[in-house]
């Protein structure tokens, strides 16, 4: 990037003056724009604490060589910033970036997949208590050198990194939110002035230090705040609530921990299957406790792509129970073929979710994002992976001996899905050929998901549960089975007719000659209202211009012929030529 002799985001407000009696002139520096920013561009846009680390040591390896304030060759000798060495904002900016670049590595070891063990949270620790460190001076040169907006600023960063360290070490929670609540107080005065930009991430950080607050509330005992409400508060997004959500998944799994000792079989269809493992019996109450998510009485309001990512955490708490359930040897086949089952029911939910979200694009045929077309194929292919699905669960239920009577309905209940299954799946085949415009094939595939359908239907009133929404389902499907098959009829017969019509056009277009008299390209009538395309259900090439274009005569310039070259005799020019001069051996042989 080359030297920084002017960097972004900072100015100083008066120039310097050459008389030493005048006024030192004050820095600013947009502490919270030039963060953000620096954030957003360098990883942490997608959590990637790493890359913002090494952004940070690269940005001061580049501010120590432009205000030339190494530290030796070789050997490494301490040099200090203090009051009369801050002649330059770079100096604020070496402050500010090792603050970062320490913060940073400790959210870089919070995030580890199995979480920080004993010696790194050590060193996890040891790194914020050098955030707080660098931070706090930093807002101790600020309220000297720089103006008071770039000080307020500089006060609310060092009171957010002491927060931080004392919400990492669960410990003087008072204290922690006083700080946190002292940052939130200047963001929120902040927010009232300067630009719009500067005004709207002033709010967000509010709304960032929000959770915290509440949360050191809730551990302090001013607050009626329940776990439920403290799971919704994670589901926020940004930086500073990384280490809110590291906590309370923390909290959560120390309190599955503590649930999961009372925890000693698990019911399946009617069957106790002992859990031993612990780690096994905390994934499966972690399981359940997002499935309560999906089930519970907030699941409507819910959006789809909230959803999908519970979904995946209960997919993820499931292996986690089957790849430590492998090592339990007591009833080993029994614990694994239920956690198995579970994760194919929760399979099928999400498969239908998935169907549900492509419905709705498929009725509106445009998606508001990207404007992409969702076509039947696609919900073909998504019954294709229900069907497997359900003969994989199937096939696993019945794969025992004694067989009890949960068993048996449950399998019953599969047989009866794969039959809707079927019928949504031929639906969706019979609109693909009526796309195609192949008429006979979709009418006779929309009487067979009829059939289908009617089957499905019976065989799920002659069951015993609440079946309320796939007997809905199947009977509208019969109603749009039997509307469709009626078009498609109807657009036979149109079509045939029109067929019958072309023929007649073309047999009168064929001359007595042998040949046939084409239709004019568009550019040769374009002073009729008349389609160049044709039907578009019938695939023939558009007549718009005839390609290659038809040769033209053109005109160019008169041939020339010489007829008088060959009888004209012209002087012979040997007298003005130069002759050759031969030498003494040309004279012997002549």
């Amino acid at each position: 990037m080359g030297k920084d002799n002017h960097p972004s985001a900072m100015e100083i407000d008066d120039p310097k003056s050459a008389n030493s009696d005048q006024i030192v002139p004050k820095f600013s520096i947009n502490v919270l724009q030039l963060l953000k920013s620096a954030q957003m561009q360098h990883g942490l846009r997608h959590g990637d604490y790493t890359r913002y680390r090494r952004y940070c040591t690269a940005r001061l390896r580049r501010l120590y060589k432009s205000l030339k304030f190494t530290h030796g060759r070789g050997k490494y000798s301490k040099r200090n910033i203090t009051e009369s060495t801050v002649t330059d904002v770079r100096f604020l900016h070496v402050l500010l970036y090792s603050a970062e670049r320490a913060w940073s590595h400790a959210m870089e070891k919070r995030q580890l997949p199995d979480g920080p063990n004993a010696r790194q949270r050590i060193y996890l620790i040891g790194r914020l208590r050098k955030a707080v460190k660098w931070a706090t001076l930093f807002s101790k040169l600020c309220a000297i050198k720089a103006d008071s907006r770039t000080s307020l600023e500089a006060e609310a960063y060092s009171s957010y990194m002491k927060g931080n360290l004392l919400f990492e070490q669960d410990q003087n929670w008072d204290v922690a939110l006083m700080s946190f609540k002292s940052a939130r107080a200047v963001y929120e005065e902040l927010g009232k002035y300067g630009d719009l930009d500067n005004q709207v991430l002033c709010r967000e950080r509010v709304e960032e230090l929000e959770p915290s607050i509440r949360y050191c509330l809730h551990k302090v005992g001013q607050s009626n705040l329940q776990t439920s409400e403290l799971l919704n508060i994670g589901d926020m997004e940004g930086p500073a609530l990384d280490l809110f959500k590291a906590k309370l998944e923390a909290v959560m799994a120390e309190a599955r921990s503590q649930q999961a000792a009372s925890m000693t079989e698990l019911n399946w269809l009617g069957h106790r299957f002992p859990v031993s493992n612990a780690k096994t019996r905390v994934a499966i109450l972690k399981a359940q406790e997002l499935e309560k998510d999906l089930h519970g009485s907030s699941a409507d309001s819910t959006p789809s792509d909230k959803k999908l990512v519970i979904f995946d955490k209960i997919f993820s708490a499931y292996h986690e129970a089957r790849g430590n359930a492998e090592n339990v040897k007591d009833d080993l086949h029994g614990l694994d073929k239920a956690v198995s089952a579970m994760l194919g029911e929760r399979t099928i939910e999400r498969n239908l979710l998935l169907v549900k979200v492509a419905k709705s694009k498929l009725a509106r045929r445009r998606d508001d994002k990207n404007d992409k077309v969702t076509k039947p194929e696609e919900l073909v292919r998504l019954y294709d992976l229900l069907l497997q699905n359900t003969a994989d669960l199937s096939d696993l239920v019945s794969s025992g001996r004694d067989k009890k009577p949960e068993e048996v309905s449950f399998a019953d209940e599969c047989a009866c899905k794969t039959l809707a299954f079927r019928a949504e799946r031929c639906f969706y085949v019979a609109k693909s050929y009526s796309v195609a415009g192949k008429r006979a094939e979709a009418y006779a595939l929309y009487h067979h998901v009829r059939n289908l359908a009617e089957d499905a239907l019976r065989k799920f009133k002659s069951l015993n549960g609440d079946y309320k929404n796939m007997i809905k389902d199947l009977e509208e499907l019969c109603k749009q089975c039997r509307s469709n098959s009626c078009i498609e009829h109807a657009l036979g017969i149109m079509e045939e007719n029109k067929d019958q019509e072309n023929i007649s056009e073309r047999i009168s277009n064929i001359s007595l000659t042998g040949a046939e008299r084409l239709e004019k390209f568009l550019l040769d009538k374009l002073d009729v209202y008349e389609s160049a395309v044709g039907d578009s259900n019938v695939k023939c090439a558009p007549r718009i211009a005839s390609f290659p274009p038809p040769f033209q005569a053109i005109s160019r310039t008169p041939i020339v012929l010489d007829l008088a070259y060959n009888n004209i005799e012209f002087p012979s020019l040997e007298s003005r030529m130069k002759k050759q001069k031969g030498g003494f051996m040309s004279r012997i042989w002549g």
